[in-house]
């Protein structure tokens, strides 16, 4: 870990303290309704870390939570609380990081040196895509695409506000939540999202 890191992961607990203190009901976003998507989630694809592809059909029946993530972030503490959720929930939770350079340069490595680091620093198995574009351009992502189109995923149009910006995919490929990045991985409303 750099300095930076070091410096942003003992500062993390208290910034996380501070954000609890702020309207929470702004940065949960909820499927209401349970709006069905016009694309089918099942349909997407992916590239994971090492290369290979990731047919998202392999997911039926699970809760997917997707999360843009960066190594050289305030909010990168939130591997650890990733780690400890997919651990708790790994038979009905798949959890999918998407590693992403969108927020000021906070992700500058290269997919080697991010596995490297997710795996020396926070003991990660949870599964990690190649590094993306996770914001709206004309190549961004197709998984964000569905996430942040509401033509595609029935409801939402809530690009990530941040790294560790997070949503919640049900079992039956319907997108339920948006969980902005203050809102940690082990709070009570994803816990109960899940459960």
């Amino acid at each position: 870990m750099t300095i930076r890191q070091r410096l942003y992961k003992s500062v993390y607990p208290f910034w996380m303290f501070f954000q609890k203190l702020n309207d929470r009901k702004k940065k949960i976003l909820f499927n209401e309704g349970s709006k069905k998507a016009m694309l089918s989630f099942y349909d997407l694809n992916s590239i994971l870390n090492d290369g290979n592809k990731f047919s998202f059909e392999q997911l039926r029946g699970k809760k997917v939570l997707l999360v843009n993530t960066a190594s050289d972030c305030l909010y990168t503490n939130q591997y650890k609380e990733l780690e400890k959720l997919y651990q708790q929930y790994h038979n009905q939770l798949i959890i999918l990081g998407f590693p992403s350079n969108d927020f000021g340069r906070q992700e500058k490595g290269d997919d080697n040196n991010i596995a490297e680091f997710c795996k020396m620093n926070f003991n990660i198995s949870f599964l990690l895509m190649k590094k993306t574009v996770i914001r709206k351009r004309s190549y961004q992502n197709e998984i964000y695409q569905w996430l942040t189109d509401a033509t595609k995923n029935g409801w939402n149009d809530k690009p990530p506000e941040w790294n560790f910006s997070k949503y919640l995919v049900n079992e039956e490929g319907v997108l339920t939540y948006y969980f902005s990045p203050e809102i940690s991985p082990l709070s009570k409303d994803i816990l109960n999202a899940i459960s």
